[in-house]
């Protein structure tokens, strides 16, 4: 168990902007940062990190955390999990007792398979360094490429002998689970190794950690694959991997642009050279997960292939997608015969990076040109590549680049803009009019969901405040939702988050010389905690008044790293907003003169905040109370029992009234 001084150095310590950037691609604007999202697919940054708050916040699908939070979503880590991780990045020191064999049990299957994988990339590195064979054959294959020994240890290079199942012996001696070797692809289901006589190549994923390996044959033997690559398993997805993503991330995101080549060293050779915002496909054919995965860092990419006829045919296969996502794409045909190792090791660094630089060629003027070339004096030929490059040109979002493209191409292809644009037009209305009906068919269920008396249209439901959306309420929670059918129950549970809010945000600071927020808040409604409609809001209230009991101070890093997850989120969520000042107002000396700013204005918050609740908890006291009445009324019931309740009504009634004259409010009934 790590001790709690220690995870509270952790948090104090981890800087959400430092977590996040190692995976997202971050821009300023204003105080905070944004960037996209890497839980969903979008085209607009909706993802905001705030270093203020130390916290990030999607207003696209909701996800919201601390660095913690942000570890285990992305990495899918155990809470201890990504603890140690942010104590490796941070270099605090963690002591803790022995892994118990109770522990290892309860550990998921993911964590298990990173463990055994950087087990077996220890071993393969230490064969290749510490064993005579490994030594004679791996470490020399490696120096014939002209790698250096610190290039070898910094890609975890290694050797897989030619052992049946030395590997896996060694493992199972060393307390390994089979099962777990298996599912990490590292044995075969006769429990022989699944690598033997080969340089081992590790893949690792955005943190760094091992997901899988590429092994690459080092004898002539022709019923053997040349590379051997892991088989897909829980934490390795081959069309989400990029080999060295890992080593490059900081490089892209500095140069704005990502080179894409095709193979393991040719990944390790322009690195070594001082090339570093290099990743490779692995042999696979581009998807459209690699793409999301280059496009959190930057939006270019240049492509390397080889000059022979294959690297031709390549270059003009599978790149409409990368237009599809936004991204500018580059295409860049090395000397034939040359792939990227090979020619950088002929003419050098420099004259490699200039020959991209004067060689990269847009995609789309490079495949108009090629195909171009390939259809001369054969009109249909020439037709067939007219309505290529449409359907290439049609696949950008952005309507200003496509105007451009369509200049372009038309000045080429010697064809009028007006032509290429409406024959762009009709492929655009076709996939508008797909979005649209699958847009439909995702909505039909929540539109189900939405009072049906009321009879609101999207475009009418009353917006709920600060960005919380109906979607959020009724999804987040697993069950503490609102009402499907009832919506001043909806506008209760609004006024519940919007007290949990102000508590949240405000509750440690002061209201009167000796008096806090919640303590103003909580001493106010302390009767009405059962009134709550929302539990987990009913539950902050509570967790406060029991601190506050206890004479214990609580801040707003309490709830955001609170240890059930349902409530840090809901700390995020009533913290995060999408709206900032704009810096004119600063740099013009524009400010609010009829009242606080809002992040000053608790006070008043919290005074409007209490009485607006009361007023509608006694709303609803009347309304039950009066159903009440009235049925006994008609059922012409317990005469005492009625006295009672119009006693009661008229007790409230004063209550309300008593509390909108204080709010300068009126009651229509």
């Amino acid at each position: 168990m790590i001790p709690p001084k220690t995870i509270q150095e952790i948090f104090e310590t981890a800087k959400v902007k430092d977590v996040v950037e190692d995976f997202v691609k971050l821009t300023r604007r204003g105080i905070n940062y944004i960037g996209l999202c890497p839980f969903h697919h979008e085209k607009t940054p909706s993802f905001t990190v705030s270093p203020a708050k130390n916290i990030y916040k999607c207003f696209g699908c909701s996800e919201g955390g601390n660095p913690v939070n942000f570890i285990m979503a992305h990495e899918q880590l155990s809470y201890p999990e990504a603890m140690r991780y942010l104590a490796k990045k941070y270099g605090i020191h963690i002591e803790e007792e022995k892994i118990s064999e109770e522990y290892k049990a309860q550990l998921q299957l993911a964590d298990n398979l990173y463990v055994v994988s950087d087990f077996a990339q220890t071993h393969y590195q230490t064969l290749l360094f510490e064993n005579d064979y490994g030594r004679s054959v791996g470490l020399s294959y490696f120096k014939e490429r002209g790698f250096r020994e610190e290039t070898v240890r910094k890609f975890g290079l290694g050797f897989a002998n030619g052992q049946n199942s030395d590997f896996t012996k060694l493992a199972l001696k060393k307390g390994y689970e089979l099962q777990y070797l298996k599912k990490a692809g590292l044995a075969t289901k006769y429990d022989k190794d699944f690598f033997r006589n080969r340089v081992m190549f590790p893949i690792h994923n955005l943190s760094g950690k091992v997901i899988g390996f590429g092994g690459r044959i080092l004898t002539s033997d022709k019923k053997q694959p040349k590379y051997l690559n892991t088989p897909e398993s829980d934490i390795y997805n081959k069309s989400k991997s990029l080999y060295g993503i890992y080593f490059a991330r900081k490089a892209i995101v500095k140069a704005d642009e990502c080179y894409l080549v095709e193979g393991y060293t040719d990944v390790i050779s322009l690195h070594q050279s001082g090339i570093e915002n290099v990743v490779a496909s692995s042999g696979t054919a581009l998807t459209i997960g690699q793409i999301q995965l280059v496009k959190r860092y930057a939006p270019n990419i240049t492509i390397l292939y080889d000059g022979d006829a294959a690297g031709i045919k390549a270059a003009t296969r599978g790149l409409d997608m990368v237009l599809e996502q936004g991204m500018n794409v580059r295409v860049v045909l090395l000397p034939t015969g040359e792939d990227p190792d090979s020619y950088l090791k002929r003419v050098g660094a420099a004259a490699f990076k200039e020959y991209i630089d004067e060689s990269a060629t847009d995609f789309i003027l490079f495949k108009a040109k090629l195909l171009l070339e390939q259809t001369k004096n054969d009109p249909i030929k020439r037709a067939e590549l007219i309505t290529d490059i449409v359907k290439t040109v049609s696949k950008i979002p952005d309507s200003l680049k496509r105007s451009v493209y369509v200049r372009e191409c038309s000045a080429l292809l010697g064809i009028q803009e007006q032509i290429l644009h409406i024959e762009i037009n009709k492929r655009l209305k076709i996939h508008i009019k797909k979005r649209q009906d699958e847009d439909k068919k995702k909505q039909q269920p929540k539109q189900q969901k939405r009072p049906q008396q009321q009879n609101f249209s999207d475009g009418d439901m009353p917006p709920p405040p600060e960005d919380f959306g109906p979607s959020e309420l009724e999804e987040e929670y697993q069950g503490e939702t609102i009402s499907d059918n009832k919506l001043g129950k909806a506008t209760d549970e609004f006024q519940e988050r919007d007290m949990v809010r102000i508590l949240i945000n405000f509750g440690d600071k002061p209201l009167e010389e000796d008096e806090t927020v919640a303590e103003y808040i909580l001493m106010n409604m302390l009767e009405l905690l059962d009134e709550f409609d929302n539990a987990i809001y009913a539950g902050v209230m509570r967790e406060y008044m029991e601190a506050l009991e206890a004479g214990e101070t609580i801040t707003t890093d309490y709830f955001i790293r609170h240890q059930d997850p349902k409530i840090a989120k809901l700390a995020v969520h009533v913290i995060a907003t999408p709206y900032e000042y704009s810096e004119g107002w600063e740099k013009m000396n524009v400010y609010l003169n009829t009242q606080k700013m809002p992040e000053l204005n608790h006070i008043a918050d919290a005074k409007s905040g209490v009485i607006r609740f009361k007023l509608k908890k006694i709303e609803r006291l009347i309304n039950k109370n009066h159903a009440e009445l009235k049925q006994l009324q008609d059922q012409k019931g317990d005469y005492n029992k009625v006295i009672k309740l119009m006693k009661v009504h008229k007790k409230l009634v004063e209550l309300r009234t008593e509390l909108a004259t204080e709010f300068n409010t009126v009651v229509l009934r």
